[in-house]
């Protein structure tokens, strides 16, 4: 059986790890077994930081409809109700948007919903 040299697989190997690691501090961009970490790291903190993202995303929604329904004197519990009871289905995205640029649709629409 011949010999293999694995020179070549493993330089590329390590290439693409630190790679990866590009603009890290430290030994962390320049050693492989400390990159390797950090990428493991920073990947598991992505995962979980697209998440929180959406999830922060969905708070600003709240907070905008309920600044636009309060000076009309209703709150926003009370504004969803009022708009699950009258079936209409307009997500909270929508009407976020519509509260921030549009304050008079947003306002003739409350119209509509009461």
């Amino acid at each position: 059986m011949s010999r293999v040299k694995r020179g070549t697989t493993k330089l590329k190997r390590r290439r693409n790890v630190l790679a990866q690691t590009k603009g890290y501090r430290f030994g962390r961009s320049t050693k492989e077994r400390t990159a390797k970490e950090a990428i493991f790291h920073a990947g598991r903190n992505a995962f979980r930081d697209r998440k929180t993202k959406k999830r922060l995303a969905r708070n600003v929604w709240t907070i905008r409809i309920n600044a636009a329904v309060r000076p009309m004197g209703i709150s926003y519990s009370k504004f969803i109700d009022t708009l699950k009871k009258g079936n209409i289905a307009l997500d909270r995205k929508v009407m976020a948007d519509l509260a921030k640029d549009h304050p008079e649709v947003f306002t003739r629409f409350m119209g509509e919903v009461k």
